[in-house]
Order: structure tokens, then sequence, then C-alpha cells
């Protein structure tokens, strides 16, 4: 199974939302990043989409949640 990649500027893209944001949730441990690492380079991380497509339904889920509780 072969699962695109994305970089965090495309994720943020994506999310709409800052790169920084999409830190916090790799941070929270809402994404999973596959480190890109080629040496003694900075990291280069990715992320799988459809990490991205299920953080959207948690988030999505959790929204619908909080309105029905309006």
């Amino acid at each position: 199974m072969c699962d695109k990649l994305h970089s965090v500027r495309s994720v943020a893209d994506i999310l709409d939302v800052s790169r920084r944001s999409v830190y916090r949730y790799i941070e929270a441990g809402e994404l999973s990043v596959v480190d890109m690492r080629t040496g003694v380079e900075r990291s280069r991380v990715r992320i799988l989409g459809r990490d991205v497509e299920a953080l959207i339904k948690r988030r999505a889920a959790i929204s619908k949640t909080a309105r029905s509780a309006l």
C-alpha cells in the first residue's frame, strides 16, 4: 500500500493552519511523522495523508459533539 507523504507546509495548507500548529499536532501525538533524514542534516519529516484525513475526521466529530451539546 502506498500512501502520499505530505510536508509540514502542505499539511498546514490542507488544514488552513500555521506550520507551528502542525508541529503542535505532532507534539500532541495527533499526527505521526516519517523522518526522511538523509544524514547529519536537519530532520526532514513527512506526514502520511491518511493521518491527515484521520485528524480531520476526529476534529469534525469533536466539533459535531460540541455543537450538539449546545
